[in-house]
């Protein structure tokens, strides 16, 4: 498999374990009830196998980040996340400046914890917060109290961790823009260097939805959302973090590295049940359940479930979409005539109109135009 050369290289590994589907989640997570034969320990033997079977398929990249999501990871545990860190040290090349990130729910972590992963190499936690407000974690089915998420990125950064992020979502039925300042202020507070703040999605499928389809909920207000992203931006900027993607803040430095490879044109090999890779200019994506996962790579087989080949056009789709987002900006010199044609309506209008600014030879999003940031790449893709 061909890689694009002087592009940083990424690992994903996906986590499929929860304790409980919260119930707004549509990611490819399994409880205890759902799972057959494959428990953690079968999972990692499983996920050992797709390691060495990518790094003889790829070509011996030095991996630069390094991302353990899911699902729970936390709910591994420290001596199972060292043997994965320690299982992909086997296989790859890990930068000695390498950013190696895991994600945690707040009710799964404890100060050993964090003590064990951070010995183990570990350099960054992702924490969901989600809020503060009981009534919000209580439509959302996350069973941490109010205060653990804060109290556990205060225990990860006393065991040396620098980077810590919370993550929140807003927008939730019953949400108030109290609800979501003291969530703010709350992240902010415990002094983490990262914030993320998504607007509530509600996903097909999942048990929010089914609520709402009832009438039991009210969908989330588009207005509304976009009032409380000016309200969390506001605050957060106030405080120091400063927007680097539409949806995250970070202090100076605690940009998270392997996100930005996603939005800025890195590569990445995805591992685990569900999780997808891009190399070169190919996407895929691994079969789903644990089950059939682990099957697969007990066959000495990739455990793919589909793929596809990005020409051109899609490549320059994605480019657009992915990195307007980003503060940095989309180089003028990435569209086409077209495009920068179109691109002048949503310069003009002044301050409150514009929806980008131009800042040397890129295009930024204003204010207004993280708000609109999708209607800003139809426009300019026409």
């Amino acid at each position: 498999m061909l890689r694009s050369p002087g592009q940083p290289f990424g690992l994903y590994v996906h986590v499929p374990f929860c304790v409980t589907r919260c119930g707004y989640c549509d990611f490819n997570t399994y409880t205890p009830a759902e799972l057959g034969g494959v428990n953690p320990d079968a999972w990692l033997l499983a996920l050992r196998t797709e390691l060495e079977l990518a790094a003889a398929r790829l070509d011996a990249p030095t991996l630069n980040t390094v991302f353990v999501g899911g699902g729970t990871p936390s709910l591994l545990g420290g001596e199972r996340l060292t043997t994965l860190l320690g299982m992909v040290r086997d296989c790859f090349a890990v930068a000695p400046d390498a950013e190696i990130t895991t994600e945690a729910n707040p009710e799964s972590t404890w100060p050993e914890f964090f003590d064990a992963i951070r010995a183990a190499g570990y350099t960054r936690v992702s924490l969901g917060m989600q809020s503060v407000a009981p009534r919000v974690l209580a439509t959302l089915d996350r069973v941490h109290s109010p205060g653990r998420a804060t109290a556990a990125a205060r225990e990860a950064m006393d065991a040396g961790f620098e980077q810590v992020n919370l993550d929140l979502i807003y927008g939730t039925p019953g949400e108030s823009d109290d609800d979501l300042l003291r969530s703010v202020e709350a992240a902010i507070d415990a002094g983490v260097d990262h914030v993320s703040a998504y607007a509530l999605v509600v996903e097909d499928g999942t048990a929010l939805a089914r609520r709402v389809r009832r009438g039991e909920l009210s969908a989330p207000d588009g207005d509304v959302l976009a009032h409380r992203y000016e309200l969390a931006d506001a605050r957060l900027t106030a405080a120091g973090l400063r927007w680097y993607e539409v949806s995250n803040w970070a202090r100076p430095g605690g940009e998270c590295r392997h996100n930005l490879g996603y939005w800025d044109g890195g590569q990445w090999w995805g591992a685990g049940p569900g999780a997808h890779g891009y190399v070169g200019a190919t996407r895929w994506w691994n079969v789903k359940h644990p089950n059939t996962y682990a099957e697969l790579v007990a066959g000495a087989t990739l455990p793919v479930a589909g793929f596809e080949q990005l020409g051109a056009d899609a490549l320059h789709t994605e480019d657009v979409l992915l990195r307007i987002r980003l503060r940095q900006g989309l180089p003028v010199a990435r569209l086409d005539a077209a495009e920068r044609q179109r691109a002048e309506a949503l310069l003009a209008g002044g301050a409150d109109e514009a929806l980008l600014v131009a800042e040397g030879d890129r295009l930024v999003l204003t204010d207004r135009g993280r708000l609109l940031a999708d209607a800003v790449v139809r426009t300019l893709l026409g």
